[in-house]
């Protein structure tokens, strides 16, 4: 992704969270260079900036280990975050209310407070995965995730399908903070629909 026809960049930084296995880092590695890489569990961070063609917007992601122990330092990463991206292994049905758990913790954290979120319905190539409606049902999406800016994104980090698409989502959730609203929400998912043709719902 590459910066056209800016006159003014911006940069934010972006907090990529989930459960170890769900194919954070391979998908930042995918969105960055464009390459499938074979990872291994991250032990501490990965950090990548990200150029989005959403009118010049520069992110910061940082892909922090998602292995339990590892939870316990996620919060040592929110000072300073503009937005957050929440990881889920569509895959993995079994592990899909912990990861509820999870972002329910991350959620309720005072220095996250109304910050925007996409949720990535990871590894939707592989055969039985779940849909981003059933990922939807089971996290609660609608519940939880309160007044603030929010969209569901189906993707494949192996393929690299949907992954421009959450990035662009989320320049225009920091672009628009505070201005328009759910009016705006709603206008950004038609739009990245008409683009895709796919289902975030």
């Amino acid at each position: 992704m590459g910066l056209h026809g800016s006159k003014f960049p911006s940069k934010a930084q972006i907090l990529m969270l989930g459960l170890d296995g769900s194919g954070k880092s391979t998908l930042l590695y995918k969105l960055k260079y464009n390459e499938a890489v074979v990872t291994v569990p991250t032990v501490g961070f990965n950090v990548e900036m990200v150029e989005t063609k959403e009118k010049g917007f520069v992110l910061t992601v940082w892909d922090v280990g998602g292995q339990h122990l590892m939870r316990a330092h996620w919060e040592h990463y929110y000072q300073g975050t503009a937005g957050l991206v929440f990881v889920v292994d569509s895959k993995d049905k079994k592990r899909m209310v912990e990861a509820k758990q999870e972002l329910e913790k991350i959620l309720g954290n005072k220095s996250l407070k109304g910050l925007p979120l996409i949720v990535l319905a990871n590894k939707q190539d592989l055969p039985g995965a779940a849909s981003a409606g059933d990922v939807a049902e089971i996290l609660n999406l609608k519940e939880i995730c309160g007044n603030r800016h929010w969209f569901l994104q189906s993707c494949s980090a192996k393929t690299g399908a949907g992954l421009e698409e959450c990035f662009r989502m989320m320049a225009h959730f920091l672009k628009t903070a505070g201005g328009e609203g759910e009016e705006c929400l709603h206008r950004g998912r038609k739009s990245l629909k008409a683009k895709t043709q796919q289902d975030y719902w």
